[in-house]
């Protein structure tokens, strides 16, 4: 079936609402003659009028080609290899249309210059374990469209003739509002278990309906979860945490036994201060357009621990489980840095300090993440606002980039050079 084609005339998405540098992009592909598309939750989000986290691309050139053309892009990846152009500290990510083969067929494309097309063999369908190993087997953007998880995410925009191109209906499923999967549920959920994930999330932070086989499959394999990367899961689980519906996702994760297949102990522990942990870290998301970075990792980490009676509230030590969240191992360096954040809570409540001593706690690296702590769990409005201030104030006083006065820098001693005694020659 050919696409449908929905011109500039009849939807809301202008390039002024486009990351410029990923414009750049887009149009660097297209001078030299490869198909480039803006591509999934960018798109969706535009339609829905909202601010895109990123801006994703899709295009004809292979990763190396990609990287030929752009002097700051970077190839990652082993799995699902793409380039990353990147703008500072910002980066386009830019992945090679693909096509859907048999698991277990998957090819890995030549790391040469230059890359030439990765024929796909043919290969009989046969085994049982659909779980994708290797995502790099080229194709053109109806199949990559079709490989894609829910038809809201499969649509592209051609940045040449201001069109949007959908071959799968997700343009349908949006103004219906429903989270509809590209073609069977269940083999799509035994190819990435993840996407289970991502169906209740999107539901939630958007507001759609889950479409009534999605909720069977999900039902049926949502023990595949178990094979998922231990890494890549609970990264997913820190992205529900930022995207400001935390409190919503979870409840739909109980409701789905998602959070029992992540964490079986979990469910029974909840508690309505679990919910109140969550809620005040949306409250405190919604206030950005894209995700502060004082939600880091350790402090997410700590919102889901404390409430659930997993963690020690004053020395940051683990309870029963060791450092692990369920299945999931959580990294050392995130454990280790809320232990920090929550020991500094004494040292920030303690409003009669001396002003020598509240400077050098300010110094002190996990400084951000325990005020931030406080500013969401600590109920002390105005002791964090006093710490505000004092911020402001040392702000003021040393503003970053600037220069000492001359006077003030002390002058470097010159260094006295030893003297060598003499020696006659021969002695």
């Amino acid at each position: 079936m050919p696409p449908v084609i929905i011109p500039r005339s009849e939807h809301p998405i202008s390039r002024q609402n486009i990351d410029p540098d990923a414009l750049k992009v887009l149009y660097r592909l297209r001078q030299f003659n490869y198909v480039a598309y803006l591509v999934g939750g960018s798109v969706r989000d535009l339609l829905l009028e909202r601010t895109p986290k990123d801006f994703d691309i899709g295009t004809s050139a292979h990763p190396y080609q990609v990287k030929r053309l752009f002097r700051n892009c970077w190839i990652i990846g082993r799995r699902f290899r793409l380039a990353h152009v990147k703008f500072g500290t910002k980066v386009i990510e830019v992945a090679t249309f693909r096509r859907q083969i048999p698991a277990g067929t998957e090819e890995e494309p030549a790391p040469v210059f230059p890359v030439q097309d990765v024929p796909v063999p043919e290969v009989e369908q046969g085994d049982p374990d659909l779980l994708i190993h290797h995502d790099n087997t080229f194709g053109t953007p109806e199949q990559d469209a079709f490989r894609r998880d829910f038809t809201l995410n499969a649509l592209f925009y051609d940045i040449e003739s201001l069109s949007i191109i959908d071959y799968v209906g997700g343009l349908d499923d949006i103004r219906a509002r429903i989270i509809r999967c590209i073609g069977d549920p269940g083999e799509r959920f035994q190819e990435d278990p993840v996407r289970m994930l991502r169906a209740v999330a999107l539901a939630a932070r958007l507001d759609f309906a889950i479409d009534p086989p999605v909720l069977q499959a999900i039902e049926r394999y949502r023990g595949e979860l178990a094979r998922s990367a231990p890494a890549r899961l609970m990264e997913e689980i820190y992205k529900v945490m930022r995207a400001g519906a935390a409190e919503k996702t979870f409840r739909s994760l109980v409701d789905t036994g998602l959070l029992a297949a992540i964490a079986p102990e979990v469910p029974g522990r909840i508690t309505p201060g679990f919910w109140h942990s969550l809620a005040a870290i949306d409250q405190y998301r919604r206030g950005f357009t894209r995700n502060p970075e004082a939600l880091v990792n350790a402090l997410l980490l700590g919102s889901l621990l404390i409430p659930l009676g997993l963690l020690d509230q004053h020395h940051g030590r683990t309870k029963e489980l060791g450092a692990r969240f369920g299945i999931l191992p959580l990294a050392r360096r995130d454990v280790e840095f809320l232990r920090q954040i929550l020991q500094m809570q004494r040292h920030l409540r303690d409003v009669n300090a001396p002003s020598r001593h509240k400077r050098s706690t300010m110094h002190r690296s996990a400084f951000p993440g325990a005020l931030m702590w406080l500013e969401l769990h600590g109920n002390a409005p105005e002791i964090v606002e006093g710490w505000r201030a004092l911020e402001a104030e040392v702000g003021a006083e040393h503003p970053e980039g600037a220069q000492p006065p001359a006077d003030a820098v002390p002058r470097r001693r010159r260094r006295r050079r030893r003297r060598r005694n003499f020696r006659p020659a021969g002695t």
